[in-house]
């Protein structure tokens, strides 16, 4: 039996998911784009009948950039119901961090399928995907104010100066040195490893570890 045109199962939303890969790379925060067929976006797609949301973001990070086993985070469900204008879709959003030590690890820097990309400075995105980009950067900047998120973005060990400057890449402002090393050592989230970092001529620092590693924790 066909279904009436004016049926409110005529023309049922497609559900889809956005991911927002951020890295540090080049001292800038930096989303990866994939290729579409009208430009560059977001990676992401359909959600399978039988398919889990966070299972589907997975699936579709890993095939469309090479990327698994990173940190993912809800963000927000993007239904603007003119959104796309071809057709309804409705897409929950994520982003995920993936860590300086593997920031590019699978990935290449620009080709054919993905590519890196400022995000002060992104091309043209499709959509709305400008729109999640901005979305997920503040919500970003303001997780660093009352969790350990940014640790997701570090290498197994760093150095407190090391995890100020990613702080600062994502607020985009100068933070007092003084300041930043007691509220980072009071939330007793960090231990030293007992090895020091020498970068040239410059004095030895001591290199730190996530005492949780793959998980972010909300401090009060």
């Amino acid at each position: 039996m066909k279904t009436p045109m004016n049926s409110p199962t005529a023309s049922l939303p497609t559900l889809t998911t956005d991911i927002v890969p951020f890295a540090i790379r080049g001292e800038r925060l930096e989303v990866l784009l994939a290729r579409q067929t009208t430009g560059w976006g977001l990676p992401g797609g359909p959600v399978g009948v039988d398919e889990d949301l966070d299972a589907a973001a997975r699936r579709q990070l890993a095939e469309q950039t090479g990327l698994s086993d990173v940190y993912l985070e809800q963000l927000y469900t993007f239904g603007r119901p003119d959104r796309n204008p071809a057709r309804r879709m409705v897409a929950v959003a994520y982003f995920a961090l993936i860590p300086i030590a593997s920031g590019s690890a699978g990935v290449p820097a620009a080709g054919d399928a993905a590519r890196w990309a400022a995000v002060d400075e992104p091309p043209p995105l499709v959509l709305d995907h400008g729109e999640i980009v901005a979305v997920a950067r503040r919500r970003l900047a303001a997780k660093l104010l009352y969790s350990t998120i940014a640790l997701q973005l570090m290498p197994e060990r760093f150095t407190l100066s090391e995890l100020q400057a990613v702080h600062e890449i994502i607020l985009g402002e100068p933070l007092d040195k003084r300041n930043f090393r007691k509220r980072v050592l009071a939330m007793d989230r960090i231990e030293a490893t007992g090895e020091l970092a020498r970068h040239g001529g410059r004095r030895p620092a001591r290199l730190y570890r996530a005492l949780h590693p793959g998980q972010v924790e909300l401090i009060k």
